[in-house]
């Protein structure tokens, strides 16, 4: 991995459709491109609204195979064009009633390196996921990219330590967490998990999050996509809360291996007494 990877987040309001969506996000990477970003990374689900405030099969329409589909493809050709490493988090149709929340890693020449499909799915009030969504069945992989090995976990599970460790044992030294989190139910939580999750782990997290209300509920998104170093520091600020932004943030991986001589979490950890966290 080179010694400092210039790497970018990107946080967008819905624009009301999915092709206009889509075009606003290949505008944002070209911004990061253009900026020198080696790296960047798009919200959940992000190009469309965030449906799961309601329950309503209609929402299955935005669907789409993952990589066999045509916006997998189109971000294959947009990385090639700019050189850079994408991370697009989609709505993927396996089969008919497969269907998960999945996030394609594509490498800076266009080579499409596979998918992460989240692992935790909520059924709470705004959050209907399980009607949409079945859980997870990729475990979680990190993907060696043009940038080094990055890993992604999606939204609600960051609520969750054990798939941040098993990225970090797999060797991630960035990972992504694309989100739709509102303002009422976890913005308390948003800067402290990544963070704590970054030095717990040892490694860089990217944080994003959307913006704004969108016509099918009340959800307050409030952006403030960041990246946290593993000291649990921002890099630089944390972006607006009510706008879109492209997030581009200088990473020093030259700090990995500071923190990592410093404190030592990997040599200390005691797998051998953990038995019982892995039973139902």
């Amino acid at each position: 991995m080179n010694e400092v990877v210039r790497a970018a987040l990107v946080q967008q309001r819905w624009t009301g459709d999915k092709d206009s969506m889509i075009q606003a996000s290949v505008d944002a990477i070209a911004s990061a491109a253009s900026q020198g970003a080696q790296v960047v990374c798009l919200q959940e689900l992000f190009y469309g609204p965030y449906f799961c405030q309601v329950q309503d099969t209609e929402y299955y329409s935005y669907t789409e195979a993952v990589p066999d589909g045509p916006t997998t493809r189109l971000m294959q050709e947009v990385a090639e064009r700019h050189g850079i490493v994408v991370v697009a988090p989609m709505y993927e149709q396996e089969q008919p009633g497969l269907l998960y929340n999945t996030a394609a890693v594509i490498d800076a020449d266009g080579t499409y390196l596979g998918k992460y499909r989240k692992n935790h799915i909520p059924q709470v009030k705004g959050f209907w996921e399980k009607f949409y969504f079945r859980p997870g069945n990729t475990g979680y992989p990190v993907f060696d990219t043009a940038v080094g090995r990055i890993g992604v976990y999606i939204c609600y599970d960051r609520h969750f330590p054990e798939g941040w460790r098993a990225l970090g044992l797999a060797g991630a030294k960035i990972v992504f967490n694309p989100s739709a989190t509102s303002r009422g139910l976890s913005q308390y939580l948003w800067r402290l998990e990544q963070p704590a999750a970054a030095v717990a782990n040892e490694y860089y997290v990217g944080a994003i999050n959307r913006v704004g209300v969108e016509p099918l509920g009340d959800n307050d998104f409030y952006g403030q996509t960041y990246f946290a170093d593993p000291r649990g520091q921002l890099v630089g600020d944390a972006a607006s809360d009510t706008d879109d932004e492209v997030v581009v943030r200088d990473l020093d991986m030259g700090k990995l291996a500071e923190v990592r001589n410093l404190w030592a979490f990997y040599r200390d950890r005691r797998p051998d007494s953990y038995d019982t966290l892995v039973k139902p």
